[in-house]
């Protein structure tokens, strides 16, 4: 089958490989359908995720068709039309059961590997690296879907892919940004970054009932989209973030702050931007927290600060006084989609959201290459892509 490899950094290829098999009783194997290019998939074509391999293939956003299934999955059939979340849960363990599946104790089999990284292992990851699992993506033609019995959401109306393949990721991620702000009645919300994430924790915001949203980006055809969502453009690039941020709230800061973008985040100063750039490539930090920072310093005292961007490691000048000296609230971690499956499949069929607004591009899967270009140098506007083996 044709799937999508990373080849070393910086570089991506499509190409032959083998088809995926059942190997265990609870597996099922899903002909893909549609499939996306994710932010946090950039942070492993650009170096900063380890243990990636020659020949790995990528991708953790996709649905399909199921094509087979173990002789214990009860609850898909063949020819069932799945979204398949990007982690993989068994549903049975402690953190299966308090419902935190992207840190599930049992689908990592190199566990040992990430506990050197991270002290404990999160969940088996699609397309992310051995360190959590080293389980081949579902950018391709086909993939094997192991717990299948506990991941995959079956769509069974004509809703069409596009409206339904980001529950696998970043709708969840997004809305799960917003939750974890608490949000009242009057609240102020304000979130760093307008790609596909956080246009979802935009859109989340409201939904959960925020007041108003402020969006924090630098370019403008992304800061459109959060404005026709209803939230307040700000471009960092031409503004004084925490300034204006305390403009606007009369000097208290927002309420909650979200971060959507993680670990590769751009910074307009110069000095400030060079100095992590200079740490990353000399490997004294991983990341470049620029986004994180920012979000503490403006948060308001007592408020939240919710880190749904992705993080690989270290980082530098870490705001602690700021955290714990004004009372804030840092929380995070990788979505437990499983948990918001059924709650926003039902929003999005009621219509309250339609997550097909960000994709910008259609592409067949043998011009991943080309999307990914397209995706990580925001290139011809380009927001999300889809793929289509």
């Amino acid at each position: 089958m044709k799937a999508n490899c990373w080849m070393g950094r910086g570089h991506v290829e499509v190409m032959d490989v083998p088809d995926p098999e059942i190997m265990n009783a609870r597996d099922a194997i899903v002909r893909v359908t549609s499939t996306a290019i994710c932010g946090s998939d950039l942070h492993l074509v650009d170096g900063y995720i380890p243990t990636v391999k020659k020949g790995d293939v990528l991708g953790h956003e996709f649905m399909g068709e199921v094509v087979e299934v173990g002789p214990d999955v009860a609850n898909l059939r063949v020819g069932d039309r799945v979204v398949v979340p990007f982690p993989i849960a068994c549903g049975g363990c402690y953190s299966c059961k308090e419902g935190w599946f992207s840190v599930c104790e049992n689908s990592n089999p190199n566990a040992g590997l990430a506990e050197k990284f991270l002290g404990h292992s999160p969940s088996g990851v699609f397309g992310y690296s051995h360190m959590l699992g080293g389980f081949a993506g579902g950018q391709a033609e086909y993939v094997r879907v192991p717990y299948a019995d506990v991941g995959p959401i079956t769509i069974e109306d004509d809703l069409p892919d596009d409206k339904v393949l980001f529950l696998s990721d970043i709708l969840p991620t997004g809305y799960m940004g917003a939750e974890m702000c608490d949000i009242k009645p009057g609240h102020t919300i304000a979130v760093w970054g307008a790609g596909p994430v956080g246009l979802f924790a935009v859109a989340s915001a409201y939904m959960l009932g925020a007041d108003r949203v402020i969006c924090i980006d630098r370019f403008d055809y992304r800061l459109r989209k959060a404005e026709r969502l209803g939230a307040f453009p700000l471009n960092y690039e031409h503004a004084d973030v925490l300034e204006m941020l305390r403009e606007m709230t009369g000097g208290r800061g927002p309420d909650a702050c979200i971060d959507a973008v993680g670990m590769e985040a751009h910074h307009p100063a110069m000095a400030t931007y060079t100095y992590d750039r200079v740490k990353q490539a000399t490997r004294l930090e991983t990341d470049r927290p620029f986004a994180l920072r920012e979000a503490i310093l403006a948060c308001r005292n007592g408020g939240v600060v919710s880190v749904v961007g992705v993080y690989g490691g270290l980082l530098d000048r870490f705001p602690m006084g700021s955290l714990m000296n004004r009372s804030l609230t840092l929380r995070g971690g990788q979505c437990h989609v499983q948990r918001y499956l059924q709650p926003l499949l039902q929003r999005i069929r009621e219509g309250q959201i339609d997550p097909s607004f960000v994709i910008s591009h259609h592409l067949p899967l043998r011009e991943a290459p080309r999307g990914f270009e397209l995706f990580k140098n925001k290139k011809d506007d380009c927001t999300k892509v889809v793929l289509t083996p």
